[in-house]
């Protein structure tokens, strides 16, 4: 189709801007040595893809980073829909303006290279590398993942299963919260208003006081939604402490509460009423952290909970449910690791993972408050794992190894090979073959009448080829992925015995493209893009087949305005066996602020400015053209 071609061609593009330009010789560096003395861009140092602070042009990976001032500029009470924007084969879905909700009509669904959609817990959400989904369903909670939260988002694409486990067999978007790294006092407030009576508020009080530090952020957001009962309210609290014993040893504790109440009308073919959802989630977690200059480790203990009250609603005609569902749900988890130098230019990391999840659901009668049970079920993983990473001249070798035991499903083994070559200055080039893999959820063994306890995990491998590089200094940006992934025993609703059964008979069969390209034109200007093209043989839920974004900033002196426009071609809304519905949409994004004085900030934004008319969840138009203004306060 013309169009594709269009598209590639308009992708190379962005990725080749740089292409032509002459690299200057060659300089000689150990990967991971020295990260501090080289002075290297805040998104060059990862630690997602290691465990440990690294280069990200030494992991065999491929690693989006997304920092503090991207996300401060988007505005937004989630995260998600900037994560859409900026990472590459990324896609999330929504259904409004503000909220995902959960159950029947959710949005949320989360997919990378085709990995996961809808529900699915083919990807994994970390906090500060701690897993986080709900314990019976596995899937993650999008309402939860609020921009309070982070100071900067890194999402490996691809899979991860190696350091992480269960559901990373897709990729891996680790959270990572934010910190005060100024000696001193600093409390902001945020309040923006806008379409459809949506409020979105924010307070954060940040502290260093020598060894000490604290972050406490509370947020309230809400909206009368674009259409009829699709509603949303959300309140929600952060707290972290942190204090360093020395140089070398650091101690953490946090706990996050948040909750929301959500209302799904059905889609607009098939009106629902009554359809509420009541969520409460939370999380805390302690971390025993060191540092010295060959080896560097934590200890971290964690704890998720969950409490879920849902009425499933009616269509017309319809009489309305006597019974409202419920569910508690739990996850405790440790986690030890510790890096180390060996020799010049090796590395090695290990550690020990524990998690201890379930919980239980239930049906309780409107009238007498009986309770009819669904399940009740607690599951346990236990696993080790080794990376070993090796840099001799300009190739570094990576290879890692996770032996992953669960209580149901026995033991998995997961391998990881890479290598990376530098071969221009600040150009690499990488390679790698990781395998994926996701143990079934106990919703998937023993909860409705699908459920299947005989299922078995799922399981994928990864093969990617990717070049990238810096130039001019770090001002010009670009790099291009190739990849191929091939999957079995994917986990689907079939027929079995006359009856529908959860059962290992689906596969994955992708393969794509990915290009991303950043240049600094100036001190006020910049520009940056992203592109992926994703072939499917068998479809699934949320994975577009083309997805562009392109980006232009200014910020001078007290001005600061970006627009953002986004292409999405071939976007599955459904899939077989019902039918395939694939949705094409453009959207233009605006946003700029003024700073009056040194406390106070007023903003704008506006979305889909091109007032388009489209779908992400088949049934749930978006919202037209909207607008957002605000104001920031900063003492």
């Amino acid at each position: 189709m013309k169009r594709n071609r269009n598209l590639l061609l308009l992708a190379a593009l962005c990725a080749g801007i740089a292409g032509a330009a002459t690299a200057a010789p060659e300089t000689s560096m150990p990967a991971d040595a020295g990260i501090a003395e080289r002075n290297l861009p805040i998104d060059s140092v990862v630690v997602t893809g290691t465990r440990y602070a690294s280069d990200i042009r030494h992991l065999p990976m491929s690693v989006a980073v997304v920092g503090r001032e991207t996300i401060e500029q988007r505005q937004e009470a989630s995260l998600l829909p900037l994560l859409t924007e900026q990472v590459p084969g990324l896609f999330i879905t929504s259904r409004g303006v503000m909220g995902y909700g959960v159950s029947t009509g959710a949005a949320g669904g989360m997919s990378l290279r085709g990995i996961g959609g809808g529900s699915a817990a083919q990807l994994l959400v970390l906090v500060d590398g701690r897993p986080q989904y709900m314990g019976l369903f596995g899937h993650p909670i999008a309402d939860v993942y609020q921009s309070m939260l982070a100071e900067r988002v890194e999402v490996v694409r691809g899979p991860a299963s190696v350091l992480y486990g269960s559901n990373a067999m897709g990729g891996v978007i680790n959270i990572v919260t934010r910190q005060q790294r100024e000696e001193g006092v600093r409390t902001d407030l945020n309040v923006s208003y806008g379409s459809w009576n949506t409020l979105q508020t924010e307070a954060a009080n940040r502290i260093r006081k020598g060894r000490f530090t604290s972050v406490v952020t509370a947020s309230y957001n809400r909206t009368d939604g674009h259409r009829a009962d699709l509603g949303f309210e959300q309140y929600g609290g952060y707290a972290k402490v942190g204090y360093a014993f020395s140089a070398h040893w650091k101690a953490f504790a946090d706990v996050s509460l948040t909750h929301f109440n959500a209302s799904n009308p059905g889609p607009v073919t098939k009106r629902l009423y009554d359809n509420d959802s009541h969520i409460t989630r939370g999380m805390t977690s302690f971390a025993l952290e060191n540092e010295y200059d060959r080896t560097s480790g934590a200890l971290k203990c964690y704890y998720n909970w969950g409490r879920h009250r849902i009425n499933d609603g009616y269509e017309a005609g319809e009489e309305p449910l006597d019974y409202r569902f419920h569910s508690r749900d739990r996850m405790l988890g440790i986690s030890l690791y510790q890096s180390a130098a060996l020799w010049q230019g090796a590395r090695v990391t290990a550690g020990i993972d524990w998690q201890h999840f379930g919980g239980e659901a239930w049906n309780r009668a409107v009238a007498d408050g009986t309770q009819s049970p669904i399940a009740d079920q607690t599951e346990d993983e236990v696993a080790g794992y080794a990376e070993f990473r090796q840099t001799a001249g300009r190739f570094t070798f990576d290879a890692g190894l996770r032996v992953d035991h669960h209580t149901r499903t026995s033991t998995e083994w997961v391998p990881q090979v890479g290598i990376s070559w530098r071969a221009a200055r600040d150009g690499v080039l990488k390679a790698s073959a990781s395998k994926g893999f996701r143990n079934p959820v106990l919703r998937d063994l023993y909860m409705f009448g699908v459920k299947n306890p005989d299922l078995k995990p799922e399981r994928l491998w990864n093969y990617e080829l990717a070049w990238s590089q810096r130039l001019a200094d770090g001002r010009l940006s670009y790099g291009v992925n190739l990849f191929r992934i091939e999957g079995r025993d994917i986990i689907q609703t079939g027929i079995r015995d006359g009856r529908n059964i959860l059962l290992n008979q689906a596969r994955i069969e992708n393969w794509g493209i990915e290009a991303n390209a950043a240049w600094r034109i100036a001190a006020a200007w910049s520009l940056d893009a992203n592109y992926s093209w994703l072939r499917m043989k068998y479809p699934v839920l949320a994975s577009p087949e083309h997805k562009l974004y392109a980006g232009a900033n200014f910020s001078r002196k007290r001005w600061m305005v970006a627009a953002g426009v986004q292409y999405v071609e071939g976007l599955y809304t459904a899939v077989a066996p019902n039918a395939e519905i694939q949705e094409n949409f453009v959207l233009l994004n605006l946003r700029a602020s003024f700073r009056v004085n040194r406390r106070l900030t007023i903003y704008a934004r506006g979305e889909n400015l091109l007032a388009q008319r489209y779908e992400i969840n088949a049934g749930y138009p978006m919202p037209r053209a909207t607008a957002f203004g605000g104001i920031k306060l900063n003492f």
